[in-house]
């Protein structure tokens, strides 16, 4: 029997949302070999071949020593698979063309991208009270994963105090709500994540704790942090690929942060799952790919991708009203 061909449409027949893999390589060649796009390792005189099935794979980042052949990158670009070049345990990230910004993907180019949500998202984003009203219904899906996974975390080491931690949602959640302008709700976001910082870090026994940007060399706690929160990146890269919103249409950090619409999805998920799993990893002394793997394995059974798109979905509907 011929063997079957495979159309491009046919690999992309599993949804985005549904599908199980993020890869960080390193030190290895990303090529195609027999149709099949795999990654090779070496180890003395021996090579290893290892399969990427891209039809499930959302992200991949190549970190240090890594190379990928045109043919690979066309197959990634097929699937709609998010590629990313990045240093060490994922940090920071780089693209092709644009390096040392904190968050850049090459995105898979195709003029059949979807409209609806980006015309829905356009039709409110130059109103500036409404682009408000999206980021604080940004800010609220954030409190409620905080809520969702800190209040019943899984881990018996993890047990914040739940007073506490209540009394810390309240306060931002009235706060947020006030704000009356992008500024006071960027600082209203600040004096949030600093409160939850000192909560976990209490919680867990970790000490004294401030937060670095690109930790790596600082502490534990920081480089995993910033491992995890770029993980994070990834997927919101992709949620906003899938509904085909650019990344600088941002309803919270597009004044400040080139790529903010992807800082504004990571949001919604890095303090509820990130946060408390980076301080436990520290704790514990985890390696990276551990660690890596611990959020990645979270991220799916959180259905964290899944959030990002529904979140795009329905502000862009709710906001844009009967304009169009």
């Amino acid at each position: 029997m011929p063997e079957k061909f495979i159309s491009p449409t046919d690999l992309k027949t599993i949804l985005h949302s549904k599908r199980a893999n993020i890869y960080y390589l390193e030190k290895c060649r990303v090529q195609v070999n027999g149709g099949r796009v795999e990654y090779i390792t070496q180890a003395g005189n021996e090579s290893y071949y290892w399969n990427i099935p891209v039809a499930n794979t959302t992200a991949v980042m190549l970190g240090m020593g890594t190379s990928v052949s045109q043919a690979a990158m066309r197959e990634f670009a097929r699937a709609g698979v998010m590629v990313g070049f990045c240093g060490t345990d994922g940090t920071p990230l780089y693209s092709a063309n644009e390096v040392d910004i904190e968050v850049s993907w090459l995105s898979p180019q195709s003029e059949y991208r979807p409209t609806e949500y980006l015309q829905c998202w356009v039709s409110f984003w130059f109103n500036e009270e409404k682009r408000l009203a999206a980021a604080k219904r940004f800010q609220e899906i954030r409190l409620q994963q905080i809520e969702k996974y800190w209040f019943s975390s899984p881990r018996n080491l993890f047990k914040p105090d739940i007073k506490r931690l209540g009394d810390i949602i309240n306060r931002a959640r009235e706060s947020l709500s006030k704000a009356e302008n992008h500024t006071s709700l960027l600082l209203q976001e600040a004096l949030l994540t600093k409160s939850l910082y000192k909560l976990v870090s209490q919680t867990v026994g970790y000490g004294e704790f401030t937060r670095a940007k690109r930790g790596g060399g600082i502490d534990l706690a920081n480089r995993f942090l910033d491992q995890g929160n770029y993980l994070a990146y990834g997927l919101a890269a992709v949620a906003a690929w899938v509904t085909g919103i650019p990344h600088a249409l941002a309803v919270m950090h597009g004044k400040t942060r080139r790529g903010g619409l992807v800082f504004d999805l990571a949001d919604l998920i890095k303090d509820a799952i990130v946060m408390p799993l980076a301080f436990l990893a520290a704790m514990e002394g985890e390696d990276a790919q551990g660690f890596r793997q611990r959020c990645i394995s979270q991220f799916q059974q959180s259905e964290a991708l899944d959030l990002m798109i529904i979140t795009l979905q329905e502000t862009a509907r709710s906001l844009a009203g009967n304009q169009l």
